[in-house]
């Protein structure tokens, strides 16, 4: 992530304590952030990471398999952490309560990524560019269908459809990296417990006295 002043952050020594290919994935993931995919060159890869060429070719055949590397890490993350909710104890409230949070959350904790995700992904090739899409819609379709099963329930409003829905809240997800900044005021656990409850807010039958939103079903 850039500095707030839209300046790059200062090169930072390599974790060694880290296994190549991770020191690489982090190197680009600062780097692709800072610069672009497109004005980061192998040689600043590789001197950011600490390695050699040789080294980084050993794992990854070019730049483009390291962004896409890159994408492949936080879906799978995002994904295992969203059936882990989804499949945990609790109401459909409880469970899209802690979903939506989480996805907030590990967002701001994956700025960089995220940032890329949205600058670089038509830098890849047609089929990484169909695959990265085809899983993204199987994390909504997942994410849906806790949705749908809180509105047979009753207790989500049956009048507003699961894909608008759906799409409203990833449409600010996916915004946050235009504008959050570790530096301000709020953690990316707060963000995502304001942006779950906006969520469940809109999604709530009208009742008189009704419940605030519940915490995470997982943590």
């Amino acid at each position: 992530m850039q500095n707030t002043d839209g300046s790059e952050r200062p090169a930072t020594a390599p974790d060694r304590s880290l296994a190549v290919p991770d020191r690489l994935l982090s190197a680009a993931s600062r780097l692709f952030a800072d610069r672009g995919f497109e004005r980061t060159s192998v040689q600043e890869l590789v001197s950011a990471a600490g390695v050699t060429k040789g080294a980084m070719y050993h794992y990854f055949t070019s730049k483009d398999d390291l962004l896409y590397a890159i994408y492949q890490r936080v879906l799978t993350m995002q994904m295992e952490r969203l059936n882990r909710f989804a499949g945990a104890r609790g109401t459909p409230r409880e469970r899209l309560y802690g979903a939506a949070a989480d996805v907030v959350h590990t967002t701001v904790d994956n700025l960089d990524d995220t940032r890329i995700f949205f600058r670089s992904l038509h830098m890849l090739s047609d089929d990484r560019q169909t695959a990265v899409r085809k899983e993204r819609r199987q994390y909504h379709e997942r994410f849906r269908a806790i949705v749908e099963e809180g509105r047979r329930s009753g207790e989500f409003r049956a009048d507003v459809p699961a894909d608008i829905a759906v799409t409203q809240y990833f449409g600010a997800v996916h915004h946050l990296s235009t504008w959050y900044h570790g530096a301000g005021e709020l953690t990316g656990a707060q963000v995502g417990a304001y942006f779950a409850d906006l969520l469940l807010s809109g999604l709530t039958p009208d009742e008189p006295g009704g419940a605030d939103p519940p915490g995470p079903a997982v943590q």
